[in-house]
């Protein structure tokens, strides 16, 4: 990687200041300017959306159709002008953009280009201003995260040091984006760093301090979701509602992540032009933020339904002004349009919807615990809105933990938005219940997985570098997607023939024409077979031959054993449902090279 010096440290910076120094001295600049377009962002995103539904409530007074056609047509519009961009321009700002920090911080040495955090902010108050159900938390992230790795690159910095930048910018975006400087430092470390680490702190605590004071000086010292509990919660037994809340935020949480996943399967299969994807999803939104907002019957200035963010529901909920067939019309229209959303390939996060689906997750159930209380009289609770108000908060802490998978992450931003202790003990037994549980359902987290799909290959990722854990996790975080492979409609010397030297191998998956696989041959034997003579094509000589073969699923140990039981070096990874149809390749030197990348980082 070429370093790019634009400009160097006069020479008094470089006498006066060590490396360590200079170090701190831009993480400190990081935290001003992610800080400044962290802000800058949200109040975009904010004001568009406002500018739309205030045309759309204007529009009304004229015609009252007026209103229903511009919140179900903006979306599709916002999501049209975003698959262009992403198609021509800015293929890296689809979706929430924290995948695609992880893979530049892990397999690029933190290099992002300026660029696509510039279409960041673009594209998300294209889409998510015009009502599209996304947030503006994962954007932010790896907007902030070029930010700060463009610092490193003018600098002329080490590769090592341009990298350390990448989660100072996580951290200071995600600091400024919420108002919650706790929640920032610990979301990077569960998220990407994966462990923690006193050498990275000090920049990234610089970075977040400052990031949040730009932040609190702009929009105020609330955190951006601002809850308020007129009451001291005091721990009762009332409170054991956080377990069954954990509960099923942890198969509500796994649901929505296999949904989310295989809806985005399937969307990226379609033959539908991908430039168009984004618009159609956007249209299924429109229609579906549409029929919610009328179905729920709420026509407020703060309350706007499944549309854009949503904050201003959830805060309804938390006051209690929601009745149960209210959030749960909510719940099951944002579940819906956020999985379009982001699966049609729109440019949003998915840490404000997940925050939503929580809150309303647990007014459902807090409604109903009143209920049965005034119903039966069994037993007694405090006033309903302080228990409405603690299940909405316990609802967001466990679904987040479900969801995103950081459960530090998830006590400490519910702590910071309400500014209140009392709720920790329950809220950490029902986000560590949620965790646990989906956690065990599905064991490569939501992130992860959408970079697995996008066929990247996560050997280097901290998380599966573990010496006890690597060998139960799935070949699909190891395995080769782009494998080389034979034609089985030709013979063995015309493949040898369309080899380059490049994709010389020990061995192929042999395809046919329409792509399915028919066997496995080795380089050797194609040579044998051309000084014998034998012109049939590889199909032919393949035919009687057995495939040995794994699925994606399949756990690295399996794999192993079945390599070494069967004598073979390498091995077909093939869908689950269709034994013909090719993913990728796994060999014994990417088990090795799993398992020496293990046992050097535990130092053996």
């Amino acid at each position: 990687m070429r370093k790019l010096r634009i400009f160097n440290l006069p020479d008094w910076m470089r006498a006066r200041f060590t490396d360590g120094q200079r170090f701190l001295i831009l993480c400190t600049v990081a935290g001003v300017l992610c800080g400044l377009a962290a802000v800058a962002f949200h109040l975009a995103i904010h004001h568009v959306f406002e500018w739309l539904w205030e045309s759309a409530e204007h529009a009304k007074a004229s015609h009252w159709w007026w209103f229903p056609v511009i919140l179900g047509l903006a979306p599709a519009i916002g999501g049209l002008a975003v698959g262009i961009i992403l198609s021509r321009w800015a293929p890296n700002a689809v979706g929430s953009g924290i995948p695609q920090t992880k893979s530049a911080f892990y397999n690029e040495f933190g290099v992002i280009k300026l660029s696509d955090g510039v279409w960041r902010f673009v594209l998300g108050v294209f889409y998510v201003g015009l009502g599209n159900a996304l947030g503006r938390e994962g954007p932010t992230v790896h907007m902030c995260a070029a930010i700060s790795s463009k610092l490193g690159q003018v600098f002329g910095l080490a590769k090592v040091r341009i990298q350390a930048l990448v989660p100072v910018g996580m951290g200071a975006g995600i600091a400024a984006a919420f108002n919650a400087p706790l929640s920032a430092i610990t979301f990077v470390f569960e998220e990407l760093l994966d462990d923690f680490s006193s050498k990275a702190l000090g920049g990234i605590v610089i970075a977040v301090v400052v990031a949040a004071a730009v932040s609190r000086v702009i929009l105020g010292e609330d955190p951006v979701l601002t809850v308020h509990i007129h009451q001291d919660f005091n721990t009762n037994w009332w409170m054991l509602v956080a377990l069954p809340i954990g509960l099923l935020s942890g198969i509500i949480g796994h649901g929505f992540v296999k949904s989310l996943l295989w809806t985005r399967g399937q969307m990226r299969q379609s033959k539908m032009p991908i430039w168009l994807r984004p618009a159609a999803g956007g249209l299924a939104m429109g229609l579906i933020g549409v029929t919610a907002y009328y179905m729920t019957g709420l026509f407020g200035d703060e309350q706007k339904g499944v549309f854009s963010i949503g904050y201003g529901s959830l805060t309804e909920a938390f006051e209690n002004n929601l009745v149960v067939t209210v959030m749960l019309i909510l719940f099951v229209f944002k579940f819906l349009a956020v999985i379009i959303c982001y699966s049609s390939g729109g440019s949003g996060g998915l840490f404000s919807p997940t925050l939503f689906l929580g809150g309303m997750l647990g007014g459902i159930v807090g409604t109903g615990l009143v209920s049965l209380s005034q119903s039966t009289g069994l037993f007694t609770l405090p006033e309903a809105n302080q228990v409405v108000g603690a299940c909405v908060l316990l609802g967001m802490g466990a679904l987040f933990a479900s969801i995103v998978r950081c459960p530090f992450t998830s006590l400490l931003i519910i702590f910071e938005m309400t500014r209140n202790y009392a709720l920790i003990l329950p809220l950490m037994a029902g986000n560590m219940i949620s965790y646990y549980l989906a956690s065990r359902l599905l064991r490569v987290p939501l992130y992860n997985s959408l970079l697995l799909q996008d066929g990247m290959n996560l050997r280097k990722m901290p998380a599966y570098q573990g010496a006890q854990d690597y060998r139960n996790l799935p070949v699909s975080t190891i395995m080769t997607y782009d494998a080389v492979t034979a034609n089985g409609d030709k013979n063995a010397k015309d493949n040898l023939d369309d080899l380059t030297p490049a994709q010389k191998h020990h061995g192929y998956p042999v395809v046919d024409g329409e792509g399915r696989l028919v066997g496995v041959i080795c380089h050797h034997e194609m040579e044998e077979f051309v000084v014998a003579g034998d012109e049939s094509t590889l199909t032919d000589a393949l035919a009687k031959r057995h495939i040995i073969s794994v699925t994606p699923d399949t756990s690295i140990r399996a794999a192993a054993a079945k390599l070494i039981k069967e004598d073979v070096l390498q091995v077909p990874v093939v869908s689950e449902k269709d034994e013909q149809k090719l993913i990728g390749v796994l060999t014994l030197h990417d088990i090795a090279r799993q398992q020496n990348t293990a046992s050097e980082m535990m130092g053996r």
